[in-house]
C-alpha cells in the first residue's frame, strides 16, 4: 500500500480520512483474539474447584441421585456465571486502560494540525513528529529538522538515526522510485531529537513492524511477587488436600465398601479445604484498583505497578508542571543598563552594576531597552510553543511588541542547536527577507548562556548575583544572547557563534493549592519526597519551602557528578532538593536510592527520563507534557501531571494492598470451619454433614464476599498515617496465617458446639447434665437434615462475623461497622437469602437435605453463630492491640 502524492500542503481532508480509514482498516497491528467464551469456559473446568464440582455432579448421578446432580448442576452453573462476571470485571479494566493509553498523533488535516489517537492515521496523512514523538505510521520525509529517530526496536541497534531529506534530481523523484532508507521513518519507532513532517505512506498490517509480527500496547504481564507467593501456598495446600483426600476415600471406601459415595465424600472434603478464591482476588484486585486509579487522574500501564505503589518509601517528583501549575507567567526582566537609555525607564530592572531587584512585571507597555530581550527570546523557542515557558513569552511579544517593527514571526528557521547534556541552551538561526545575514538566538540556563557569550569573571559574578535575587524569590530564571552569522557553512556547535548577552528572564510558575496537603500526607505516611529539577537551587528550595518540604540539604548536578556511588547513597537520605540536574543523571540517583533499599518513584516527562522511569520501581510519566517515550517507558501516567493525583494513587495503592491482605485473611479463616465440617464427621464415623452441593452453595456467597466485598472495602484512616511495607515481607505471613486459622477454629467451635448441643438437647448422647438439661430447652429428637440446618446456621453466622471483622483489619470491629460497604452488606445479606431458601423452600432443601427448624433450634444456632463472632471480633482486636501495646512500651 503506498501513498498517493496528490496531497497538498492542507494534508487531507476530513471526508478523505474517513474514506481511507473504512477502506483500509485502522492502524492496527494485529493482537491475539481475545478469548472467546469457549476457550474463557474450558480454562475455568480446568481450574480445580469446577473440575471437582462436576466430576461430584456426574457421581451423583452414576448413584442414581438425579434431583441432587440437576441441583449441583444448577449451582455450577451459578458458580460459573459469577466466575464470568468477575473475570469480565478484570477484562473490561484491563481493556478500559489499553484504550486509554493508546498512543496519540499529531497530524495536518484540513490545513489544521490535528491531535488523533495514531490507530485513526491512514495513508497519505501528514504526520507531524517533534522529539519525545511515537511515529504512527512508515512513511516518506517531507521536512526534516536535525531530526533523529531511535529505530532499535526494528533494528537492535541502540544508536539513533539520522534522517535527512532525499537529493532530488532536476527532474524530481518518480512517484514509484522507493525513497532512501535515511529519508524514510517507520511506525513504532521514536524521534529523540529534532522535528519534521513525513507523509504516511503504509499503515497497520502493511507497516513494517506489521509485517514483523510485532504487536504493540498490549496489557501482557508476567506473575507478580504476590501471584508466584500464593501459587505457591496453594500447590502445597493442593498437595496436602490430595493426600488427605486419598486417604479418606481409601479408609471410607474399605469401611463401608461403597466407593462411590466415599469418593463423593472425598471430593467434598477437597472442595472444602481448597482455596481456590485466591487466584480470583488476585486477578480482580489490580485490575478493578488500575480502574479506581484512572478516576484518580492516573492511567495503568503495568498492572504489576499496583503491588508496589502503596510500597514506595520515596517519590522523586519534577517542579514544573508537577508542583506548579505549568502556567508561565514572565514576571521580571533585567537587561544591562545602556548609554542612551533613560534611567527612569528601567528603574524597575536590575542593573548589573547596581543593587536593585527586579519586581514584576506591569501591563504597562515596556521601554525599547527591553525588546531585544523579548525578541530573541521568542525566536530561540518553537515557532508553535508547545512548552509553558514558551508560550509565556510568545504572549508577552505579542502585547509588546505588536506595534514594533520587531517581527519575530516572518522569518524561516533554517538551523537549530538543541538542548543537551553539555550544554544547557538552545539556539536557533533565522533567515528574514532582503537580510543577507541569518539571526541566531539563544536561551538557556544562565551559566550556559554566559559561556556562550565569554563574560569576564566580573560580570559573570554580577549577574549570577542578578540570577540568585530573582531566584530567591522562587522565579524560573533563563539567560538569552542574540549573534548574527553569514553563510549557509553552519558551525557544528553554538560555541562559534558570536554571542552578545542580552539578559534575564524570570518566570513564575505558581504552586499548586493541593500540594502543602499531599506533601503532608507523605510526610505522615513515611515517604521521603525530593524534587529533581534543573532549575536553579535557589529557585526549587523555594517551591520546596513553599509546598511544605522538611529543611534539607540541596544537591546540585556538579556536585553528583563529583561523588562517589557510596557517597551518594550516604547523601541522598539527608536530601530534600536535587538542582540543575540533568535527565541521564536521574538514573544515578535511582540506583542510588535502590541500593538504599528504598522503593523509588520517579517522575519524568522527556526522552531522556526513559532510563531512570524504566529503572525506578515505579516509573510516571506527564501525560499533558510528557512525551510517548516516557510513557512508553512509565508503569504509570499521570493526567493531569499533578502531584497530589500520585499521592492519591498511593493512598490507593495501600488501600488495594491492604484489602487483598483482608481477603486473603478472610478466604483462610472461612475455610477452617467448612474443611472441619466435612472432615470431622468422616474421620468419627458420623454421617456427613457436609456434601459438595453445599460446598457450591457456599461457594455463592465466598466469592463474592472475597472479591468484590473486600475490593469494595474503603480505605483505613490510618492508611496514611503507616509506614510503606516491606516488600521483601509475605503479603499472607506467619501473624497473618495465625489470626486466621484463629478465626476459623472460633466459627468451628461455634459450629462445634451447635452440634453438641442439638444431640444433647435432642437426647441423642448419653450426657452427664441427665434430668438437669432444662426441660424448656428440650429440642425434640431432631433429624438429620434439621442438625445440618443448624450447623450451616451457625456457619452462615460467623461467616457474617468473619466479613465484618476482616473489613475492620488493623482497626476495631465495631469501630469499622460505622464506614459502610453496601456491596459487603449485600454479600451478607444474599448469604441469609440463599440459607433460608434452602432449608425453607422445598425444591432447594431437599436435595441440599436440609429441614425446617422449630423456633429453639434457630435461636440455639444463632446464639452459637453469634458466641463465635463475639470471640473472632475479640481475637482481631487482641491482634490489633499488640502492635499499639508493644509501641507503647517502647516509649
Amino acid at each position: 500500500m503506498a501513498a498517493d502524492h496528490h496531497n497538498t500542503t492542507q494534508g487531507l481532508t476530513t471526508a478523505q480520512a474517513a474514506t481511507r480509514l473504512a477502506q483500509d482498516g485502522t492502524n492496527e497491528i494485529e493482537q491475539a483474539t481475545q478469548r472467546s467464551v469457549w476457550r474463557r469456559l474450558a480454562d475455568m473446568l480446568r481450574q480445580p474447584m469446577f473440575a471437582l464440582l462436576v466430576t461430584a455432579a456426574v457421581l451423583y448421578m452414576l448413584l442414581g441421585d438425579l434431583t441432587e446432580g440437576m441441583t449441583l448442576s444448577v449451582f455450577v452453573l451459578a458458580v460459573l456465571v459469577l466466575s464470568f462476571y468477575q473475570e469480565g470485571q478484570s477484562e473490561a479494566a484491563i481493556e478500559a486502560l489499553r484504550q486509554l493509553t493508546q498512543p496519540q498523533a499529531r497530524v495536518l488535516r484540513d490545513g489544521q494540525t490535528q491531535l488523533i489517537p495514531a490507530t485513526n492515521v491512514v495513508v497519505g496523512d501528514w504526520l507531524l513528529l517533534s522529539e519525545g514523538d511515537r511515529v504512527a505510521a512508515d512513511g516518506r520525509l517531507l521536512t526534516a529538522n536535525n531530526l533523529q529517530i531511535d529505530e532499535s526496536l526494528l533494528t537492535g541497534e541502540s544508536m539513533a538515526v539520522d534522517k535527512v531529506l532525499p537529493e532530488l534530481p532536476a527532474t524530481g523523484r518518480p512517484a514509484d522510485q522507493t525513497p532512501p532508507p535515511a529519508s524514510c521513518v517507520h511506525g513504532g519507532t521514536f524521534v529523540v531529537r529534532g522535528s519534521g513532517r513525513a507523509q504516511v505512506t503504509a499503515t497497520g498490517m502493511h507497516s513494517q513492524i506489521g509485517q514483523i509480527g510485532q504487536a504493540l500496547a498490549q496489557v501482557q504481564q508476567a506473575d507478580t511477587p504476590l501471584q508466584r507467593q500464593t501459587a505457591r501456598l496453594v500447590k502445597v495446600l493442593a498437595s496436602l488436600v490430595g493426600v488427605l483426600c486419598v486417604v479418606m476415600v481409601l479408609t471410607l471406601g474399605w469401611r463401608t465398601g461403597q466407593w462411590l459415595p466415599a469418593l463423593l465424600a472425598g471430593i467434598a472434603l477437597a472442595m472444602a479445604i481448597l482455596p481456590e478464591e485466591y487466584s480470583v482476588v488476585l486477578t480482580l484486585f489490580p485490575a478493578m484498583g488500575a480502574r479506581r486509579l484512572t478516576r484518580e487522574g492516573v492511567l495503568t500501564r503495568h498492572i504489576n505497578a499496583i503491588e508496589t505503589l502503596g510500597a514506595t518509601s520515596v517519590l522523586c517528583t519534577d517542579k514544573t508542571g508537577t508542583l506548579t501549575q505549568n502556567r508561565m507567567t514572565v514576571t521580571a526582566l533585567a537587561v544591562p543598563r545602556r548609554p542612551d537609555a533613560d534611567p527612569g525607564d528601567i528603574v524597575h530592572w536590575t542593573d548589573p552594576s547596581g543593587t536593585a531587584c527586579p519586581t514584576p512585571i506591569a501591563e504597562a507597555p515596556l521601554s525599547a531597552a527591553f525588546h531585544p530581550l523579548i525578541e530573541h527570546a521568542i525566536l530561540a523557542s518553537a515557532p508553535t510553543p508547545f512548552d509553558p515557558m514558551e508560550t509565556a513569552f510568545h504572549a508577552m511579544g505579542q502585547r509588546q511588541l505588536k506595534d514594533t517593527n520587531r517581527a519575530f514571526g516572518e522569518g524561516q528557521l533554517v538551523q537549530s542547536y538543541a538542548l543537551s547534556p553539555n550544554l544547557k541552551a538552545m539556539s536557533h538561526v533565522w533567515q528574514f527577507e532582503q537580510a543577507e545575514d541569518r539571526v541566531v538566538s539563544a536561551k538557556g540556563a544562565p551559566e550556559a548562556i554566559m559561556d556562550l557569550c565569554h563574560l569576564s569573571d566580573g560580570e559573570r559574578q554580577r549577574w549570577l548575583a542578578c540570577v540568585a535575587q530573582m531566584a530567591a524569590q522562587g522565579l524560573r530564571v533563563l539567560a538569552v544572547a542574540h549573534s548574527r552569522f553569514e553563510g549557509d557553512d553552519y558551525p557544528d556547535t553554538p560555541h562559534a557563534f558570536d554571542f552578545e548577552w542580552l539578559g534575564l528572564i524570570g518566570l513564575t510558575d505558581p504552586l499548586r493549592p493541593e500540594i502543602p496537603q499531599a506533601v503532608a500526607d507523605c510526610q505522615s505516611a513515611g515517604i521521603q519526597v525530593i524534587v529533581i529539577t534543573g532549575d536553579f537551587p535557589v529557585t526549587a528550595r523555594e517551591i520546596a519551602r513553599q509546598a511544605g518540604l522538611p529543611e534539607g540539604t540541596t544537591l546540585s548536578g556538579e556536585e553528583l557528578d563529583r561523588l562517589s556511588d557510596a557517597a551518594l547513597r550516604e547523601r541522598l537520605s539527608h536530601v530534600t532538593v536535587c538542582a540543575r540536574i540533568s535527565p541521564h543523571q536521574k538514573l544515578r540517583i535511582v540506583q542510588a536510592l535502590q541500593a538504599n533499599g528504598e522503593v523509588v518513584a520517579m517522575t519524568g516527562d522527556g526522552v531522556n527520563d526513559a532510563p531512570a522511569l524504566k529503572a525506578a520501581h515505579v516509573g510516571i510519566a506527564m501525560g499533558a507534557r510528557g512525551t510517548d517515550v516516557a510513557r512508553e517507558a512509565a508503569d504509570l501516567v499521570l493526567v493531569d501531571d499533578n502531584f497530589a493525583s500520585i499521592v492519591r494513587g498511593i493512598r490507593l495503592g495501600r488501600r488495594i494492598f491492604g484489602n487483598l491482605q483482608k481477603s486473603m485473611q478472610y478466604i483462610f479463616a472461612i475455610h477452617i470451619p467448612i474443611a472441619g465440617i466435612a472432615l470431622i464427621p468422616m474421620v468419627m464415623g458420623w454421617p456427613a454433614l457436609m456434601l459438595p452441593l453445599h460446598v457450591a452453595l457456599l461457594e455463592l456467597v465466598i466469592d463474592p464476599a472475597c472479591s468484590l466485598a473486600f475490593e469494595s472495602e474503603p480505605e483505613e484512616a490510618d492508611v496514611m498515617q503507616r509506614p510503606p511495607r516491606d516488600t521483601h515481607a509475605p503479603l499472607f505471613g506467619a501473624q497473618a496465617i495465625l489470626l486466621a486459622l484463629g478465626q476459623g477454629l472460633c466459627v468451628l467451635a461455634g459450629v462445634a458446639l451447635t452440634f453438641a448441643l442439638a444431640q444433647v438437647g435432642s437426647g441423642a448422647w448419653p450426657t452427664a447434665l441427665g434430668n438437669h438439661w432444662p426441660a424448656e430447652l428440650n429440642l425434640g429428637l431432631l433429624s438429620e437434615a434439621q442438625i445440618r440446618a443448624m450447623v450451616f446456621i451457625t456457619l452462615i453466622t460467623g461467616n457474617t462475623a468473619l466479613i465484618l471483622s476482616n473489613r475492620a483489619g488493623g482497626g476495631h470491629f465495631w469501630q469499622h461497622l460505622r464506614t459502610p460497604n453496601f456491596v459487603a452488606y449485600g454479600v451478607i445479606g444474599l448469604a441469609w437469602v440463599l440459607l433460608a431458601l434452602a432449608i425453607h423452600w422445598p425444591w432447594l432443601a431437599e436435595p441440599l437435605k436440609f429441614e425446617p427448624l422449630p423456633v429453639w433450634p434457630t435461636l440455639i444456632a444463632t446464639a452459637s453463630g453469634l458466641l463465635s463472632g463475639v470471640s473472632v471480633s475479640l481475637l482481631q482486636w487482641v491482634a490489633a492491640a499488640r502492635p499499639a501495646l508493644a509501641r507503647t512500651r517502647l516509649c
